[in-house]
C-alpha cells in the first residue's frame, strides 16, 4: 500500500515542499512506497518553488479513503486535515506547531514535534547521515521551506539551527540567500489574480478563542498596498467566508515582510475589541498597524483574547 504524505489544507511552501521531501526520503532511502499529495491548491510562492526546482507538482486530493496509510507533516490540527483523519492509518506525524489534540490513531506511531521554524529543518535532522543523499532539487525545496517559514530569518520563530542549515544548503547549491529569497517573496506577493475569498483562505488556520470560532489568515508580502487597496472588498467578503466555513469571524493580518509589521483589517467591533485586548493597540479606523508582528504561530495565536 502506498503511504500518502500531506500537510494542511492551505498549502504554503513548507506544507507543499515538506511532503515532497519526505516522500522522496521514504521512496529512495527507506524503500517505502510513498506519494506526496496536497489537500488544496498551493499558494503562489509554493507554485513558484515547485517550478523553479523542476519538481512534479503533487496531485490535489479532496477525499482519502478510510484505512489509507498516511504521514502528516507541518500540522497536527484535525481542523486542517481531512474530515476522516481518525479513520486513516496514520503512521507518523512530523511537525513544528503546538500540540492541538483531537487526533486518534489505529496504533502506536512515530510523532516528532520540535520547536523549530520549519518542518523541513526537522526532516533534515530525522534523516541524519542520509541527508547527504539528497539530490539538488530536494535541497532546493528544503532551503525554500526554511526561507519561506522564517521570512529570510526575520520571523521570531527562526532558530540558529534553521539559519545554519539554510546557509549550508545555499552554499552547497551556489545560491545567494538574499537573491533567492527576493524571488520567493516576489512570487508570494503576486496575488492580484485571486478573488477576495481565495485571499482570505490562502494562508489560513482555524482556532477557537474565548468561545469564538476564528479563521486566522495571514498574507505575507513585500507589496502590502496591493492587498490593502482591496480592504473594503475583503472586509465585505469576510461575512460570506465566515458563514461558509462555520466561523464567527475572519481575521486578516497583512504582514509587511520588509517593514516587519502587520496590518490587521478591522471590519467590526468584535475585531476591534480583539485587537485592543490582544495586542495593546488603540483602534481608530478600519485598520491597525502592529509593529514587529510577523508570526501567526509565535505572536498572533498565543496573544489572541477577548
Amino acid at each position: 500500500m502506498t503511504t500518502l504524505v500531506f500537510g494542511h489544507k492551505s498549502p504554503d511552501t513548507d506544507s507543499t515542499g515538506s511532503p515532497i521531501i519526505w516522500a522522496w526520503y521514504l521512496n529512495e532511502v527507506k524503500a517505502t512506497k510513498a506519494e506526496a499529495v496536497l489537500l488544496g491548491e498551493p499558494n503562489t510562492e509554493a507554485n513558484f518553488v515547485v517550478k523553479y526546482w523542476e519538481c512534479p507538482k503533487p496531485r490535489i486530493v479532496t477525499e482519502i479513503a478510510d484505512g489509507t496509510k498516511a504521514v502528516i507533516v507541518d500540522t497536527n490540527n484535525p481542523a486542517e486535515l481531512p474530515a476522516n483523519v481518525n479513520a486513516l492509518d496514520v503512521v507518523a506525524i512530523i511537525d513544528h506547531h503546538k500540540l492541538v489534540g483531537g487526533l486518534e490513531t489505529k496504533g502506536v506511531i512515530d510523532i516528532t514535534i520540535r520547536p523549530l521554524a520549519c518542518t523541513a529543518t526537522l526532516m533534515h535532522d530525522l534523516m541524519g547521515a542520509d541527508a547527504a543523499k539528497m539530490p539538488k532539487w530536494v535541497k532546493g525545496l528544503m532551503l525554500s521551506c526554511i526561507l519561506s517559514d522564517t521570512l529570510e530569518f526575520r520571523s521570531p520563530t527562526t532558530t540558529a539551527h534553521d539559519k545554519a542549515l539554510a546557509e549550508a544548503l545555499a552554499k552547497d547549491l551556489g545560491l545567494s540567500i538574499a537573491d533567492y529569497a527576493a524571488k520567493l517573496f516576489e512570487a508570494k506577493s503576486d496575488v492580484g489574480a485571486f478573488s477576495d475569498a481565495e485571499l482570505l483562505r490562502m494562508d489560513s488556520k482555524e482556532y477557537t478563542v474565548a468561545g469564538k470560532e476564528l479563521r486566522v489568515s495571514v498574507l505575507e508580502t513585500t507589496a502590502p498596498k496591493v492587498v490593502l487597496d482591496r480592504k473594503a472588498s475583503l472586509m465585505n467578503s469576510m461575512v460570506g467566508v465566515a458563514k461558509e466555513d462555520g466561523a464567527d469571524q475572519v481575521l486578516l493580518f497583512v504582514i509587511d515582510i520588509l517593514k516587519e509589521e502587520a496590518t490587521l483589517l478591522v471590519p467590526n467591533d468584535l475585531v476591534k475589541s480583539l485587537a485592543e485586548a490582544s495586542f495593546g493597540v488603540k483602534v481608530t479606523g478600519d485598520t491597525v498597524v502592529i509593529p514587529g508582528l510577523m508570526s501567526r504561530k509565535k505572536q498572533i495565536i498565543p496573544a489572541l483574547k477577548l
